[in-house]
């Protein structure tokens, strides 16, 4: 099982707009990635986002190069301020590979509890836009960081 764990794009301040919608970089970002991944032959099974709109604009962005007709869904534990813990119990109920949009600091705890079991030894560096991709090794029963990148790096 793949874990496709992106941060949606650069988002409007909740000044400028209290829903929080993508930027136009933000917007450019996640095409960016969205070429990426379908150049790097990345399918997925399933893609759920945080339900907030920033998430859910990068998350259609992304659905239409590497998971076609896929529905894209709601996670109820994925927002920004949830418990990693919570969710990676869950994973189990995911199908196959997954795309999941979500925020800060959310993403870089799970990856910190998936790799490490300590959702506060964070070991990556997110921006806007960054994706990295996980592996569940059933035999080790364990997960590990296959690679990651981040959107300044497509340019």
């Amino acid at each position: 099982m793949k874990l496709y764990l992106v941060q949606h794009g650069e988002a409007c301040s909740k000044q400028d707009d209290p829903e929080r919608p993508l930027t136009e970089q933000g917007k450019a970002d996640a095409n960016r990635l969205a070429v990426f991944l379908r150049q790097a032959g990345v399918k997925v099974d399933h893609v759920v986002h945080s339900g907030k709109l920033r998430a859910e604009q990068t998350a259609a962005r992304l659905i239409n190069a590497i998971a076609p007709g896929t529905k894209i869904e709601v996670h109820d534990a994925i927002g920004p301020n949830d418990n990693p813990v919570t969710f990676a119990i869950r994973l189990k109920e995911l199908p196959g590979d997954s795309l999941i949009v979500s925020h800060l600091p959310f993403i870089p705890s799970l990856i910190a509890h998936l790799i490490t079991g300590n959702k506060n030894s964070l070991i990556t560096a997110y921006t806007p836009g960054t994706v990295a991709c996980l592996e569940f090794t059933p035999e080790k029963s364990n997960w590990s960081l296959n690679w990651m990148i981040r959107p300044e790096l497509f340019n």
